[in-house]
Formats: C-alpha cells, structure tokens, sequence
C-alpha cells in the first residue's frame, strides 16, 4: 500500500474542537476491522469442545480447524495493499465486512469439519484484509496532532472484540444449559457462537458507508476537490490547496520498498529486519493466543465446568483490556523496552507457575485446590503482563524501528512471520497439551526468559526519536 502515514506535518493544524466528535467517529468505525479481528480470534475459543465432538475429531484436527483461518489471514494482509491502493480504503472494508459475514454464515452451518475449514479460511482473508486497512485508514485521516492517541484505537478494539465474543459465548451457552452441544432453535450452541459473527460484520460493513474515502487515496486519483472536503472535515481550518500540495509531494518522493531492499546482511536479510522478525515471532511463541483460542478447554480439561470456564475467559478477557490501557499510559513514559522487559519476566514466571501447577493434573481428574489457585492466578497474570507489554510494544516499534525506505517491506515480512508464528503455537497446543501440558508450558516460559536477551542486546529504544532518525 502507498505508504502515506509520513507525509510532512509542517503547517497542518490540529482539528478543533468542533471537529473531534466527527474524527472520533470516522476512527472508531474504521477500527471496527480491528473489532472483527480480536472477536474472530477468540471465538473458536467457545467453540472448540462442540466441533471437535460433533466431528469426532482428535486434538490435531481440532487445532487444524481453529489454526487454518490465520493461514487466510496471512493472505488477506498480504493481498489488502495493492487492493486499497488499486479501488480505495473504504472498498477493501466492504469487501473485507462481506466476506466475513459469509464466513460467519458458513462457519455456523457446516456440514463436515473440511467444510468448517474453508469457510473459517474466508473469514481470515477477511480478518487479515481488516487488520492491515483499519490502521493504514486511521493514519491517513487522522489529524497530525491526534494520530497516536486515535491510532490506538485498532489495538483497543482487538480487545474488545475478544472480551466481548468471550461473552457472547457464556450467554450462548448458557441459553444451551451449559452444554456446548446443547441445541437452541434446532441447531447446536457452537453453532450459533460461529454464525453470530455475521452481527459485527454487517454492522462493520454499514459503518463503512458512512465515512468518508481517504484524501491520500482521493488525491492519488485525482479527485482533489473530494479530497478537500474530507481534510476540511477531518483537520479544520487550513490551508487546504497548500495541504493537498503537501500530501500529493509526500506521496510522489515515496519510495515503494520491496522485498530486494531487505537484502544484505550476513544472514541474507537486514540485521533490523531479524530483529523485525524476532519480535513478532517472540510476541506469539509465549503462547498468548493458547490463552484465547483454547482457555475454556483448557479450564475444562482440569476440571471446571463448562459454564464456568466461560466466565473465567471472560475475566481474562477483562485483565486484556486493563493491561492495554496501561500500556498505552506507560508507552511513552518509560520507553518500549522497559516495558518489554517488564513484561518479559513477568510472563516467565506467571508461565512457569502454570507449569508448575499443571505438573499435579492427573488424567481429567481435577487440579488439588491450591493448584488450581495457582494456575488461575497464573494465567490471568501472564495475560496482564502481555497486555501492558508485548501486546502494544511490539506493534509500536515495528512502526518505528525500521528506516524509512524500507519500512513497508520490512513491515510486511514482520507481519508475515507473525501470523505463521501464531499459526504454528495454535495448531501444535491441542497435541502438546495432550502429551503433556505442564512441559508445554515449560516451553512458553523458556521462550519468554529468551526473549530478555533478545530485548537487551538487539532491540534499539524508539522513544523520543522520529521515524527519520531511524533510518
């Protein structure tokens, strides 16, 4: 996608007061895709113990059938760029929003687990289409002064869409009496936890009627005096011809990187790039989505009930949210690696505690009670210290860490290695936990105490430094 987001800020003003409401509203229904995202991640969460006994499958297939729809994901962040810059922002979102509202119809009335499958890979195209269109159009119509404070709406609606699909699913199941399998108007819980996704999807699809095109897109397609309006409604009292000249000589001096300009390093990419990649990799090999896709099993596998383990994701959800708002406080305080650090070792020892606790399951016997405690602890631990850490740290970078010219390749490559990564932790966690989920999250917690190294010896400090002093 044209890389926009840096275009020169000299002489914009920050929209007035009168103009906020408006903004706001544009923000949130553009981070709406990132709603759609989080609530698609953590739906299969609920639905997981009903497909896999409506299908007879066994734990791989089972992780099979959640994992696929990150492989779609991959796609439709990789196919998002050039189709937004090729039929415009608001496009991809409509395109994004059908598909997964057919996704969401398809998912809830599958006839085999193939089937299920596919239709759960056309929901992540659509996911992935969201996640890349949802940031990149906040970016480009956000007023300069407001861009980072409005820019964290794409993290903070991933979040709420997970706590919200959590419940949404407890009341699902509960309209079921507690049975996944349970049957409401003929047809069974899980399937309406995966159908009612069709609700966000519409409603995100209507929103995208309802706002405005990018002017960087309008502008690049020579409708300027559209492209006036918009930055008139968005940014206020300007200058507007002199803000259009700005952001068309912003968009002709860019230079569109691909993926040749990585090349070079002893290792055959970049040393930033790995550690791009390292990032994104580590943020997904502590096991944060485990938490997300498999929480109720998890729970049910060391003897709570089904309806409780639905509350309990839901808290979990909950802690999300907090440790995202303290994130976003802190960021900018005490510097991206501090944060990092902090969450790194906070992690490992939530994730070795867990271990610890699961180490006394025996069979689908449940856990001695201060185990149980403990793990309970532990798991909502680890997710508050992701959140205020790794969950926003490492998005932050990627935007800032690689130089200029290279920053949209380089940006894609991360982002890539990143789905794959959580594509990889999702599809293995149903097998590893069966062979032994004590030492799977041994596992977790080696990969966070890695990652402290990592942060201290390859991780440059962003903050304070402009993107141009990067590189």
């Amino acid at each position: 996608m044209t890389s926009t987001a840096q275009a020169p800020q000299q002489g914009a003003k920050a929209a007035p007061p009168e103009h906020l409401g408006h903004v706001v509203f544009i923000t949130a229904a553009a981070a709406m895709g990132g709603f759609l995202f989080g609530y698609d991640s953590s739906v299969i969460n609920g639905a997981n113990g009903g497909i896999q006994a409506r299908f007879e499958l066994s734990s791989g297939a089972t992780g099979t059938v959640a994992a696929c729809a990150l492989l779609g994901s991959a796609v439709g962040a990789a196919l998002a760029g050039r189709i937004a810059d090729r039929i415009g922002r608001i496009r991809v979102m409509q395109i994004a929003a059908v598909l997964f509202a057919v996704s969401a119809v398809g998912s809830g009335l599958p006839f085999a687990a193939w089937d299920l499958a596919a239709w759960r890979v056309l929901g992540g195209i659509a996911i992935g289409m969201a996640s890349v269109i949802g940031p990149a159009y906040i970016a480009e119509v956000a007023p300069p002064a407001y861009r980072g404070r409005l820019a964290s709406f794409q993290q903070a609606a991933i979040v709420i869409g997970i706590a919200v699909s959590q419940l949404v699913n407890w009341a699902i199941l509960n309209m079921a009496d507690g049975e996944e399998r349970g049957e409401i108007a003929g047809i069974e819980a899980w399937q309406w936890m995966l159908g009612v996704m069709i609700v966000p999807a519409v409603i995100y699809g209507l929103l995208s009627f309802a706002i405005p095109e990018s002017p960087r897109f309008l502008i690049s397609v020579g409708r300027v005096d559209d492209a006036k309006k918009v930055l008139a409604d968005v940014e206020g009292d300007i200058n507007l011809d002199a803000r259009v000249a700005e952001i068309d000589e912003a968009m002709r001096s860019d230079h569109k990187s691909t993926f040749r300009d990585l090349l070079g390093g002893r290792f055959g990419l970049l040393p930033i790039v790995w550690i791009g990649i390292g990032l994104s990799v580590f943020q997904q090999l502590v096991g944060i989505n485990v938490i997300f896709y498999y929480s109720n099993l998890l729970w049910q596998s060391v003897g709570v009930d089904p309806s409780s383990s639905f509350f309990y994701s839901f808290e979990t959800s909950i802690i999300n949210i907090i440790g995202t708002v303290i994130a976003m406080i802190f960021v900018d305080r005490i510097g991206r690696k501090p944060l990092a650090l902090i969450g790194s070792i906070g992690m490992g020892v939530s994730l070795a505690l867990a271990a610890w606790s699961f180490s006394y399951q025996n069979g689908n016997d449940p856990l001695p009670t201060a185990q149980g405690v403990v793990a309970l602890i532990a798991a909502n631990a680890f997710v508050l210290f992701f959140a205020l850490s790794w969950g926003v740290v490492v998005w932050v970078m990627l935007g800032e860490v690689f130089p200029n010219k290279i920053r949209a390749a380089a940006l894609g490559v991360a982002a890539s290695a990143q789905w794959l990564a959580n594509w990889a932790i999702t599809i293995t966690f149903p097998d590893l936990a069966e062979w032994n989920l004590s030492l799977t999250y041994v596992m977790y917690a080696v990969f966070a105490f890695l990652s402290i190294p990592f942060i201290l010896k390859f991780v440059p400090e962003t903050k304070g430094k402009t993107l141009e002093e990067m590189g």
